[in-house]
């Protein structure tokens, strides 16, 4: 078996459907969990905006928030003083530019502040608009581990390396699979090599 589907296998038998870990009930509140789970765990992101999208439960209410009041909310993730400027300016831009929709255009959505093509590949991906290949740090370990990219290779690198590799009608659910893999499985520190049947594709288990 070559190695790629070897790889699909596994994924498939751990996560055989993938689920995005942020809870949002609008597209914009996906948006800015997304942007706000950058350098944090999803499940402190879940925590804030649970607070957060209860008490502005619209993008004109975050608009016209204290902001002062979302950073208090938001504090616990760290970064919460330039965080909280993106969420005013992110709701501020869609209101009275987009009338309170998202754009589904790519160049818009990466012109909001703190929104980047990572954020926007997810955002993408999870609400099915199209095939994306998001590559975060959980990605960029796991390529790069299984070799699926090389080392010296950046983060852009490593999404069209991926996206060579896997069909695109999988992009998305492959990217779920490889965040889910990194998160639980194939840690920074503490990898669960003894377990993983990906032992003899895997260059750390390999120089370990």
């Amino acid at each position: 078996m070559n190695k790629v589907l070897l790889i699909e296998n596994y994924l498939d038998e751990l996560y055989k459907n993938p689920k995005c870990e942020l809870k949002y009930n609008k597209d914009y509140e996906l948006l800015i969990s997304i942007m706000l789970s950058a350098r944090t765990t999803d499940k402190k992101v879940n925590e804030v905006t649970s607070v957060l999208y209860k008490k502005y439960n619209t993008l004109e209410k975050l608009k016209d928030a204290s902001l002062e009041d979302i950073k208090s909310i938001i504090k616990p993730l760290g970064n919460y003083n330039k965080k909280s400027i993106y969420i005013k300016e992110i709701a501020r831009i869609l209101v009275d530019n987009y009338n309170s929709t998202i754009p589904l255009n790519r160049k818009v959505l990466e012109s909001l502040n703190g929104i980047g093509r990572k954020t926007v590949n997810v955002f993408m991906a999870e609400l099915n608009i199209e095939p994306s290949m998001a590559v975060d740090t959980h990605v960029f370990r796991v390529s790069k581990r299984l070799g699926l990219s090389n080392k010296e290779d950046n983060v852009l690198k490593v999404e069209e390396r991926l996206k060579k590799v896997f069909k695109k009608k999988d992009w998305s659910k492959r990217h779920l699979q490889l965040v889910l893999f990194g998160r639980y499985n194939c840690k920074s520190l503490t990898p669960n090599c003894n377990d993983c049947k990906l032992k003899e594709v895997c260059n750390y288990y390999k120089n370990k």
